[in-house]
């Protein structure tokens, strides 16, 4: 497991910076669900500027006082504007300098350099004319994941899908073509990010909990938060005996539990079946799911699952059992669970009656062996067409 301290320049650099990505979302939240989370707009506000302008970051100034209705102050502009040209005056040399008196090495690493200041900067398009450029100049496929990397870390910079996936597809198929381990770790961080932004959480789960002893993606985010998103990805997308094994028993995760309380009740309310102590912390971590500029827009849909999730451990568990038992065992009233139940009954989300005169709920488990055996007949009559279908053209 990394240690949480000392191993973030194991990372590629911080390009573009993330973190403002982030401010810039948690401005847009309505000011009552900012309060609500904790979000002090007007200090993030603050601290968002600051970057910006510390950063001489341009174009950045131009989108965010645009979104916030602010005035440009045309001095700190024409001051950007100037430092900008000076910059990629002296980038602009270097590379042609390079071109005339260097090598292929020398010309691609002064492009390079081009196209993170320009990255840095907020200058999208740019970046991406710059990267491309630079693209057809690279022949190593280390150098090419890299660039590719850099495409994706702008993607999500800009809340750009095509980008993220064109150049997730061109990375899979370098790293066939022989990336380095390091490489294919970063690619599964890279890989599960997406996955989780586009509510796959399957794939997300899969992908963190393959890298959980050998993340190094500093450059996406620090490791306490790669450990939320694993756990947030497994407890939804593995059944209990892979959440046991992975999460659960997984000793990478339980290392740093301890900095994680709420995420630690989280699981283990669940898995203990403490289903009152779950809705709690499901309740906070709804909180935490609305703050996150990634997992925001599932909110509603990851917090109905988990909810029927819990529901089903507990039907599970019995053949018949009171509305009154169920209620009391998640802290609820028995016309909340009476209401959620016959929601999720109807919608085939779970395997049960409600006996609303007796007050009884009454579980349907799906007959497996019944299914597994239709599911043989199904096969084998597909085989026998085959079969007969190829017999028919061996005579002929």
């Amino acid at each position: 497991m990394p240690t949480l301290e000392g191993l973030e320049e194991a990372g590629l650099e911080k390009i573009p910076d993330l973190s403002i990505a982030r401010m810039r979302f948690e401005l847009t939240l309505d000011p009552n669900t900012a309060k609500e989370l904790n979000i002090d707009q007007a200090e993030i506000k603050r601290q968002l500027m600051d970057k910006i302008k510390a950063g001489f970051m341009t174009q950045l100034y131009h989108d965010v006082s645009s979104e916030l209705k602010l005035t440009l102050n045309n001095s700190v502009l024409e001051e950007m504007e100037a430092k900008n040209k000076e910059e990629l005056d002296k980038l602009t040399e270097a590379i042609e300098n390079a071109e005339k008196n260097e090598g292929e090495s020398e010309v691609r690493e002064a492009m390079v350099k081009k196209c993170e200041y320009l990255t840095l900067i907020g200058n999208k398009e740019e970046s991406l004319k710059m990267l491309k450029a630079t693209l057809e100049k690279t022949n190593t496929t280390g150098h090419k994941l890299d660039l590719h990397f850099h495409l994706i870390r702008l993607g999500f910079f800009f809340s750009d899908n095509k980008i993220i996936t064109t150049n997730l597809d061109k990375a899979k198929e370098l790293i066939e073509l022989g990336g380095d381990w390091d490489r294919r770790n970063r690619l599964k961080v890279y890989s599960g990010l997406y996955a989780m932004s586009v509510r796959n959480f399957q794939e997300a789960a899969d992908n963190f909990l393959d890298t959980v002893s050998t993340f190094t993606s500093y450059e996406l985010m620090d490791y306490l938060t790669f450990i939320k998103y694993a756990i947030i990805s497994s407890m939804l997308a593995l059944d209990r005996k892979d959440l046991t094994k992975k999460v659960v028993e997984g000793a990478d995760i339980n290392e740093v539990l301890h900095d994680l309380p709420l995420f630690k009740k989280y699981i283990y309310s669940l898995y203990n079946a403490q289903y009152a102590d779950f809705f709690v912390a499901l309740a906070e971590i709804e909180g935490f799911l609305k703050s996150d500029r990634l997992l925001a827009p599932h909110t509603s849909h990851y917090v109905k699952e988990m909810r029927i999730r819990s529901y089903g451990q507990l039907l599970e568990s019995y053949s018949s059992l009171t509305v009154n038992y169920m209620a009391n065992s998640f802290g609820v009233s028995e016309k909340f669970i009476d209401m959620e139940l016959s929601r999720f009954i109807t919608t085939g989300a779970l395997n049960a009656k409600i006996d609303k005169v007796g007050g009884i709920i009454m579980t349907n488990r799906p007959d497996k062996k019944n299914w597994q055996y239709q599911a043989v007949i199904k096969q084998g009559d597909l085989l026998l067409n085959r079969i007969q279908k190829l017999s028919r053209v061996i005579t002929i």
